[in-house]
C-alpha cells in the first residue's frame, strides 16, 4: 500500500507519518487489495481537517473529518473508511450467498438436471 501525505497550511512531521501508517495498518488488513491511500491535512484557524482517499483496483473509498487535533481527525477518518470497507464486503458476501442458495436448492431437488446427469449420479428411478 502506497501512503501519501499532503498538507495545506502546515507541516507534516515524522511523528504524524508514523501515526498515520499505524492507524491505517488495520485498514490494510481488512482490504489487502488497497493500492493507494492519500491523506490530506488542511490546517484552518481553530481546527484541522483530514481528507482521505483509499483506492483499490475497482473501488475508491473517501472520508473526511474535522477536529482540533490531527490525530483525532485521523481516527474518525480511519473509522469511516473501515466502515465503508466492511459494508462493501458485507454487500458482496450477501450477493454471493444469495446466488449460491439458488443454485444449491435447484441441485438438491433434482430440478434442472437432465436425464444423463441423474443416471450418472444414481438418482434415476424407473
Amino acid at each position: 500500500m502506497d501512503l501519501r501525505l499532503q498538507t495545506r497550511g502546515g507541516r507534516i512531521g515524522d511523528r504524524l507519518r508514523q501515526v498515520a501508517a499505524h492507524k491505517l495498518s488495520g485498514l490494510e488488513r481488512m482490504e489487502p487489495a488497497l493500492v493507494r491511500v492519500e491523506i490530506e491535512v488542511i490546517s484552518q484557524k481553530n481546527s484541522q481537517r483530514v481528507e482521505a482517499v483509499a483506492a483499490t483496483a475497482r473501488k475508491t473509498y473517501r472520508a473526511h473529518a474535522d477536529a482540533r487535533e490531527v490525530e483525532s481527525a485521523l481516527d474518525v477518518v480511519v473509522d469511516k473508511l473501515e466502515r465503508q470497507v466492511r459494508d462493501h464486503h458485507k454487500k458482496r458476501r450477501a450477493r454471493l450467498i444469495a446466488g449460491a442458495g439458488r443454485v444449491k436448492s435447484a441441485r438438491s431437488s433434482g430440478e434442472g438436471r437432465d436425464r444423463a446427469t441423474r443416471a450418472r449420479d444414481g438418482d434415476e428411478t424407473s
